[in-house]
Parts: structure tokens; sequence; C-alpha cells
């Protein structure tokens, strides 16, 4: 079951950026703890009571309007052609979430905007929440009831900058999902399909690379960057293995990404990771690894899935011996954050090595669902501490009584120590590292949980 998502909506300059701050911790949503990786996007997870969602900023929900009439934000030149579009994608974001909180502005009221937007939230069936922002003190916040005349629903008074009545409003989001706490969201029921989720930046050679997999048009190619509008699922055998291919819109950084169309493809793209077993992060080659291909592949880390890297356009590149190697020093040197990744370089175009591409998939996939007897692991991470044990400038040293696999997809490991306050980053890192030597889980992450053994703290 994958995540509930929460849709953040209405008009321009109403706050939905920073309540999407408020909600999942400013910092959270912009700050990497792997040096030189942009992290910023619309889409991050939070949680409370015990429920964790995704929550999506949608941006502004831009309806024309002549700029004499009441409406503070009309559309700028330019624009007006493609309102039938920007309201098409607004419904595409709307129906993908389970629970929607409509923003609105307490100091301007009610504008024809607001109206616009309630009309189209109107005619959905998913629960809608009213969140009237920017009351920073009591009359504003006594102004938040005219927005009930919106016919709604449950209207919350709140300050998205100082977390004014935040606490009610995730409440109702939280009392409104279909979901209960501690429900699993990582794991899908199995069918038996490996799900293969095909990524990257715009015009790198998915929708093409797709196509030779299959073996037909099943994508429309085109050099124009962003034709690809949709997520779509492709099913095929490959040796006996039912797969499904994603094929998704191509992730451009978040100040280009245009209103409207793009970015709700962008928002199906992250859907895509989501649902994957394996992704296919894809690479021009002959424009190297730019720091959009780190974001993606920190957005994949972040949701655990494993991943091949994908170096396409290799018939494009005036070789000798030694480019192959170069190039492979400058992908590991870019993606030093997943050192745990196969490369593969291909052409889509000609055919070069397309073969290789399903092989290596399976493979990590294969890693993927590894288990490591306890009594196995309890060895390795004993070997590693007698090997090099841990620094601390605590007063006690780092004790871990018991390793243990707690779950695989993705693997997971839980490690019981005395105090999880002495084990470092660095430290953990450095017992991934000695693990991996003897099960290397190639092409996936590993998450490690630490449990102090009187149960009270955790990390």
């Amino acid at each position: 079951m994958k995540k509930p998502l929460v849709a953040l909506v209405g008009r321009p300059n109403v706050g939905k950026s920073s309540l999407f701050n408020r909600m999942v911790g400013q910092r959270k949503a912009v700050v990497s703890e792997v040096p030189g990786t942009t992290r910023d996007r619309l889409i991050d997870d939070t949680e409370w009571n015990g429920v964790v969602f995704s929550v999506v900023d949608t941006g502004g929900l831009e309806v024309y309007h002549p700029k004499e009439s009441r409406d503070a934000s009309p559309l700028e030149e330019g624009s007006i052609d493609f309102v039938p579009e920007i309201r098409g994608q607004a419904m595409l974001a709307i129906e993908e979430a389970d629970v929607i909180v409509m923003v609105t502005d307490t100091i301007q009221g009610i504008t024809a905007a607001d109206q616009e937007v309630a009309d189209i939230l109107r005619r959905t069936d998913k629960p809608v929440i009213v969140a009237a922002n920017k009351g920073d003190n009591p009359e504003r916040r006594e102004h938040a009831f005219e927005f009930y005349a919106l016919g709604l629903g449950e209207v919350f008074p709140i300050s998205a900058l100082h977390g004014t009545g935040t606490g009610d409003l995730l409440d109702a989001m939280v009392n409104a999902l279909p979901y209960k706490p501690g429900e699993d969201f990582d794991a899908d029921e199995d069918d038996g399909t490996i799900h293969i989720a095909i990524v990257g930046r715009p015009n790198v050679g998915k929708s093409s690379l797709l196509n030779k997999l299959i073996g037909q048009e099943r994508a429309i190619v085109s050099p124009v960057a962003g034709t690809t509008r949709d997520a779509l699922d492709t099913h095929l055998v490959w040796e006996g293995m039912p797969i499904t291919l994603i094929d998704t819109a191509g992730i451009r950084r978040r100040g280009k990404i245009a209103p409207g169309i793009e970015k709700y493809s962008v928002l199906r793209a992250y859907k895509a990771v989501q649902r994957a077993d394996v992704v296919l992060l894809l690479i021009d080659a002959t424009e190297g690894i730019t720091q959009q291909d780190t974001h993606i592949a920190g957005m994949i880390k972040d949701e655990y899935k494993s991943v091949v890297v994908i170096v396409n356009k290799w018939d494009a590149i005036d070789k000798d011996t030694h480019t192959i190697n170069q190039y492979m020093d400058e992908v590991r040197s870019e993606l030093a954050f997943m050192p745990y990744v196969p490369v593969v370089f291909i052409s889509a175009l000609t055919g070069q090595r397309i073969h290789t591409v399903l092989e290596a998939a399976v493979r990590v996939q294969e890693e993927r669902l590894v288990r490591i007897p306890t009594s196995e692991l309890n060895r390795i991470v004993r070997d590693a501490m007698l090997r090099h044990a841990p620094h601390t400038k605590q007063p006690r040293p780092l004790k871990i009584y018991l390793a243990q696999q707690v779950r695989v997809d993705p693997p997971t490991l839980l490690l019981h120590v005395n105090d999880t306050r002495l084990l470092h980053f660095t430290y953990e890192r450095y017992l991934e590292n000695r693990i991996r030597e003897v099960y290397p889980f190639t092409g996936t992450p590993i998450r490690i949980s630490v449990r102090a053994r009187d149960n009270k703290r955790h990390k």
C-alpha cells in the first residue's frame, strides 16, 4: 500500500507553500545530508498522530479573470490560452489525492478565483478541508468563517507562518484519510510482477528506451523535451518473468517547472518512483551527469528504491580505450552517496547493449529480496567492530548486542545497542560497507534502524 496523499490547492499567493513547509518542516524540504545534492521538490512526507502521508504543494490554481475584477491574481499574459490545460491538470492532481486542502486568505476574503476553485472541488468525491490562512490575530480568525459560504466543509482558521491552528487542521486531515496509524505504506501487495520505472531529465531517451525494450512504438518519441505527460504502464514477460515498465515525464529542476501541465507530470513521475521496485535512472552521455541527475538520484534514494544508472546515447560519444573508465569515474564521483549502483552504457537509438538493461534490473531486484541469516549478520558486525572499534566522546563505548534483518524490500537491519546516541552516522556507514563486502545488495539501499536495550530511544 502506498502512502496517502494530501494535496494543497488554491489560488496563487494564499500561503500554500508556507503551509507545506510548516507540515513537512522547512529545512527538511530544502536541505540534504549529502553535500551538493539538491532535495527541494514539490512533494515530501510527514507524520501526524502516527499516520505517515505525503503532502504536495500544487502551486497556484490560476483561473483567468479580467484585471479589473476582484480576483487579485489574474494569469500572466501568454498563459490565458492554456486555461483548459491548467484546469485539466489541476483535476489530475486532485484525482491523485486522498484528501484535498483548499487554502484561502482571510485578509482578502472570498475572491472570484476562490469561487472558481471551490466549483472544481465540489465536483470531486474527495474529502475537502478549507484552511483559512493568514489568521495571525483574533480579528482575522473571525473573518475565516465567511469561507463556509464556499460550501466545501469545515473551515480551519490558521497561520501557516506562525503555526497557529495547524494542529487542528492536521487532526482533520488525518481523520479524513482512509488509513490507520501504523500501516506500512512501503510495500504493495505482491502480484509477482517486477515494476520498473524509467526516470530522468527531459529528452534523455526514456521513451526511446521503452520502445526498444518492448519492440514497438508504445510511447511517443520526440526530440522536443517534455513530450511525455503521463506515466505509462507497459506489461511484458521477459525470460518467464512478468515485468511492468513505467515510462515517466522528464523531471526538471523545480525553478524550471512550468505551471499547469508539466508540474503535475512531475507529480506523476514521483508517484511512479514510489510504486516501482527498481528505477532506471537515465543519463545523457553527451551532456554528462548534471546536478539535476543527482537531484533525481537523491529522490530515488529517499524512497529507498533500487536503481540502475543507464548512460544513454553512448553511440554519440567519441571513444578511446580510456573513455568508459573516465566516464564511470565521473558517475561514481557525482553519485558518491549511492556507491552501490550498477552502471550500464547503452544506445536506445541503435539498440546497442539494450539486452543488458533488463538483465541488470532483474539482478538488482533479486538483490533487494536477499535475507541475511541472523547468525551471519552478527558475525559480520562483530568482525567489523573488532577490526575498527567505534570512536566516541561519551564516557562509555558503543555496544551492539544483536543485529538482525527485520525485512526485505528494502533490506532493513535492526541493531540493538546500549545507547542510540553512541552510534555516529559515519560508523553506521562503515558497518554498512562491511556488510556489503559479503552481501553486496547491488543497486539497493539498506535501511539501518537502531534500538536501545531499554526500548526508550529509537533512531
